[in-house]
């Protein structure tokens, strides 16, 4: 049987990667395989157009148009080369984001045209739907406070999306909120304001409905 793909979405500081951490946990702990991934990212590719985009590692400023094709070519490689491969093996994928940031983060941050987006989109994921997209909503100044104490206790630096102005992040939580309206069968909605034992137990009963 086809594995269950399951995508984590929401602002920055709203504890993702956190939360897909303790999903695989709980997924492998009831049975299942499970495999984690995460954008840009998860292949040789991915992870060199990661350091692109989120470090700077090509020295000079990305314009908005490169921005958008280089998650989109990050996306592709993943969905070909990891994520369709161990879905139809039977394996079931957590990706810590997937296409519906580009579209809140480049088409409503960036105000890129929003159907542009979702067609780039379908052009990478080449028919790779979440089944189920948990998407963590927090206050942007709640999301920030958690970064600062991240980049303290860890003494790590804020990466290029992190540097943005806070309007900007509003306009992301915006569209995050909008594409949950657009797709209600798809998305979840899940206050990530709470302790992380607490948002995790939430996930934990929506994703289980999903494996039913």
């Amino acid at each position: 049987m086809r594995g269950k793909f399951i995508t984590f979405e929401g602002p920055e500081g709203s504890g993702k990667t956190t939360q897909a951490g303790l999903l695989v946990t709980r997924l492998q702990e009831a049975g299942g395989e499970v495999l984690y991934a995460r954008e840009p990212g998860g292949t040789p590719t991915g992870e060199a157009i990661r350091q692109i985009l989120q470090y700077d590692k090509a020295g000079e400023p990305i314009c908005p148009e490169t921005e958008v094709l280089l998650f989109a070519a990050s996306r592709a490689q993943l969905v070909r080369h990891v994520i369709l491969p161990a879905l139809e093996a039977g394996r079931h994928v957590v990706c810590d984001r997937f296409a519906d940031s580009t579209t809140a983060y480049q088409g409503y941050g960036r105000g890129f045209p929003i159907e542009q987006m979702l067609t780039i989109n379908d052009f990478a994921i080449n028919g790779a739907q979440p089944d189920i997209t948990l998407l963590l909503d927090v206050e942007v100044e709640t999301g920030f406070q958690r970064i600062e104490k991240r980049h303290r206790n860890t003494s790590s630096t804020w990466d290029r999306i992190e540097r943005e102005a806070r309007v900007f992040h509003e306009k992301v939580r915006n569209g995050y909120l909008e594409l949950a309206r657009r797709w209600p069968s798809r998305f979840v909605i899940i206050d990530a304001r709470g302790n992380p034992e607490t948002v995790s137990d939430e996930i934990w009963s929506k994703v289980r409905d999903v494996l039913d």
